[in-house]
């Protein structure tokens, strides 16, 4: 079950006043929405815009043995990005908007992600990174 107690979007840019529904570049397919990640799904997000990477670990209990043998790690997730990013990793400024969760419904095509269709002004703002 996912979990919607905290929604957010994360950006470079800290002067978002409103986010408005569009249709994404990445999928044109699908109809124009506003997205938002729910708190555990949120790490997914916590690279600049457009940054190639893939992330895993373990989503129960009975998984960590496994993870924590394949990835040879005693982390919590694996985050891995092309190594031609890496210095823009290292200079990015990331903000992390707060969202109310109360017009968001889960996005049934990804999990721990949230759309609405209605305009959405955020709660606060955070610089991170």
């Amino acid at each position: 079950m996912q979990d919607r107690a905290s929604l957010h979007h994360f950006s470079e840019d800290p002067s978002i006043e409103r986010f408005v529904p569009h249709v994404p570049r990445s999928n044109p397919t699908q109809p124009a929405a506003v997205w938002a990640i729910d708190a555990v799904h949120a790490p997914l997000y916590l690279f600049p815009r457009d940054c190639p990477r893939v992330t895993a670990w373990p989503r129960n209990p009975a998984q960590v043995a496994d993870f924590r043998a394949t990835w040879h790690t005693s982390a919590d997730r694996v985050h891995a990005i092309e190594s031609g990013w890496l210095d823009r990793i290292r200079t990015v400024t990331l903000y992390r908007y707060d969202l109310a969760a109360a017009p968001f419904i889960p996005w049934a095509e990804a999990e721990g992600q949230w759309i609405t269709h209605v305009p959405v002004v955020p709660e606060a703002v955070h610089r991170l990174i």
